[in-house]
């Protein structure tokens, strides 16, 4: 080897350790900024909490989240049932594990559905522009002019009441702010000079759109996503509280906080539980 080849090859594994470590002092800077904020921190311990129970909720659940007669009936939280046990004598806390499993695969299918919508519409409106964008962006526009909650609801109507259905009902309610999200990032990019450039040496469509598009308008999108599953495990707990979303004898939470208003006196613990949970959950996202 050469004395130039060796001062070259020294040159750049020098280049690469001053990248490697600037890019470790970039995450330790993250790292530090997040445990700084409490905000973030309690975010992302309840997180951990209910990947963890979703992950290992037949090894946590020290019972059958279905099965009748555990225990005695409206049994107040003990060493021996933690949560204490429902009208039926099951485990309250067997079902509130199990509970954030419905609770997870809630959230994360609603925002798909609403993001694979939403997203492509937004895409392909900012691109191609015209007649297309006018007709997508108002239809979006009146779909936007209601609630979430009473798209929801309307969508559950015509289903009917399941946990499948509101999964889709919470979606189809969140797909015009996605495909605005997506519509708004696309006007911005499409005028930068990348993308005038792949455009000009006739690069196709579906290369414009999915591979210089949507990798650029990401950002914008999956933070406004993270935010969207707290809503999204909301709204369907609203559903499932008003009998139209997931059915007996399911333990999603929403449910079971509405079957256990009837013994409020009595059990209080029914109610506040999974109140709590589901609250803990949606600001632990946002």
């Amino acid at each position: 080897m050469t004395d130039a080849t060796h001062k070259e090859s020294v040159k750049i594994r020098a280049i690469g350790f001053a990248v490697d470590k600037a890019r470790g002092g970039e995450f330790e800077r993250f790292v530090r900024s997040i445990l700084r904020n409490p905000g973030a921190v309690f975010g992302l311990a309840i997180f951990f909490v209910i990947v963890v129970l979703t992950i290992a909720a037949p090894l946590i659940a020290p019972h059958d989240p279905l099965k009748m007669g555990v225990g005695p009936k409206l049994t107040p939280p003990s060493t021996e049932y933690w949560f204490g046990t429902d009208e039926f004598g099951r485990d309250f806390f067997s079902r509130m594990v199990f509970g954030t499993r419905l609770t997870m695969l809630i959230g994360i299918g609603a925002i798909s559905i609403a993001l694979t919508i939403g997203v492509v519409v937004g895409l392909t409106a900012g691109y191609f522009g015209g007649l297309f964008e006018s007709l997508a962006m108002r239809g979006m526009d009146v779909l936007f002019s209601f609630t979430d909650t009473l798209i929801a609801l309307v969508a559950v109507a015509v289903l009917g009441p399941s946990l499948k259905n509101a999964i889709i009902a919470v979606g189809i309610a969140q797909i015009a702010f996605y495909a605005r999200v997506a519509h708004s990032a696309v006007i911005v990019e499409i005028n930068k000079e990348y993308f005038i450039a792949s455009s000009a040496v006739g690069s196709g469509h579906l290369r414009m759109i999915f591979l210089h598009l949507l990798p650029n308008t990401a950002s914008p999108i999956i933070i406004m996503a993270t935010i969207g599953i707290a809503t999204a495990i909301l709204n369907a707990a609203g559903l499932s509280f008003l009998g139209l979303g997931a059915q007996p004898p399911s333990s999603e939470w929403g449910g079971m906080l509405a079957a256990g208003r009837v013994y409020i006196t009595l059990a209080p613990w029914l109610v506040v539980i999974p109140g709590v949970a589901i609250s803990l959950v949606v600001l632990a996202f946002n």
